[in-house]
């Protein structure tokens, strides 16, 4: 999750130079609820994006894990978002962290929940 998170940082910085840029450093309210919302359209369109393009963000090709269905089928498009809208809560308030630590298979509440795990791939 810390690389991830790294990695993460990196796309943020450059969408939230892109739309600076494009405002002009406009920073009326109606500017930054619009940024807030841009920037979690940024993150949702990088998950959403790698999960349906071969199950695996670029820091989970480095780890070896793979995104897949409960019954180890690609997923679908909405899984994928079912996934996402899961993940935000059940990831930022910790609770689908410590339940993976109580979970038989180890699986993350928001996996759980949405009817997906991540799996270990060959090292090849």
């Amino acid at each position: 999750m810390l690389y991830e998170s790294l990695l993460l940082v990196a796309v943020l910085f450059l969408a939230g130079f892109l739309f600076v840029g494009l405002t002009l450093g406009n920073t009326a309210p109606l500017v930054r609820w619009a940024f807030q919302i841009y920037l979690l359209g940024v993150v949702a369109a990088y998950f959403i994006w790698f999960w349906l393009r071969g199950g695996q963000t670029l820091a989970m090709k480095t780890w070896h894990l793979r995104l897949v269905s409960e019954n180890g089928t690609p997923l679908t498009k909405r899984r994928a978002i079912l996934r996402f809208l899961l993940a935000l809560p059940s990831t930022l308030l910790g609770v689908g962290i410590l339940w993976a630590l109580f979970d038989r298979e180890r699986q993350f509440l928001h996996d759980r929940l949405a009817k997906t795990k991540i799996i270990l791939t060959a090292n090849s």
